[in-house]
């Protein structure tokens, strides 16, 4: 059964035997790190939201919501906590509801952990321009993800922020209210996900040059 464990064989599981860990764990503290704040079920659940982003159709998206759900039951039962609707068990497909339920994790935003390491803070005083990138910017990133996190702190020190991204897709104006400055596509014109892909460095370069060349061309005293 364990070779077969798939998102649809979740549907199989009867019963969650939390027996076998290590008694050390007891001692253990865990911390989730996170970057959304998905339910595990449920329109902004784990398969609704990323399984499309990974090819899934609309058909795989319903088996994959059923199964979930079948498999949630017996695991707050096993922990005896109520974990569907927290927020973050729906992050990596399910995976935010496991660690709450069978390690105690504690979810915290994980832009924020990142950052209080790399003291950015810190890093940030005296910056002129922050570049930043993503894949997609769309209406999920402003819910928790990176360039969230790094907004609300450009905004607070008065530090511009462009986010570079594959695409700039529909719902993502809100993240101009978190304190992104602009957003730009690498992509100049029609072309494949494969050739954006393969040219995805080059792509890269020309897009933070023409960032970086308007910046100029407004404070030219930073050139």
């Amino acid at each position: 059964f364990e070779s077969l464990m798939t998102g649809a064989a979740l549907a199989e599981v009867a019963a969650v035997d939390l027996e076998g860990l290590p008694s050390g764990l007891a001692e253990c503290s865990f911390t989730l790190a996170c970057d959304v704040d998905n339910p595990l079920l449920g329109p902004r659940g784990a398969a609704a939201v990323y399984a499309p982003q990974k090819g899934a159709t609309a058909a795989i998206v319903t088996e994959l919501e059923a199964a979930t759900a079948a498999a949630i039951g017996p695991l707050e039962r096993a922990c005896g906590l109520a974990l569907r609707d927290r927020p973050g068990a729906g992050a990596a497909g399910g995976l935010g509801a496991a660690l709450m339920g069978v390690l105690a994790a504690q979810p915290r935003s994980g832009i924020d952990l990142v950052l209080e390491v790399c003291d950015f803070e810190a890093q940030l005083a005296g910056a002129s321009l922050v570049l930043t990138g993503e894949g997609r910017l769309d209406g999920q990133t402003a819910r928790g993800k990176t360039i969230s996190g790094l907004a609300r702190r450009c905004a607070r020190a008065g530090v511009p922020l462009v986010a570079i991204a594959g695409s700039v897709a529909e719902g993502s104006r809100p993240l101009y209210a978190l304190g992104v400055t602009s957003m730009v596509s690498l992509v100049p014109g029609p072309m494949t996900l494969a050739e954006a892909m393969a040219a995805s460095p080059a792509l890269l370069a020309d897009a933070a040059e023409r960032v970086v060349r308007l910046f100029l061309a407004k404070d030219p005293q930073n050139s």
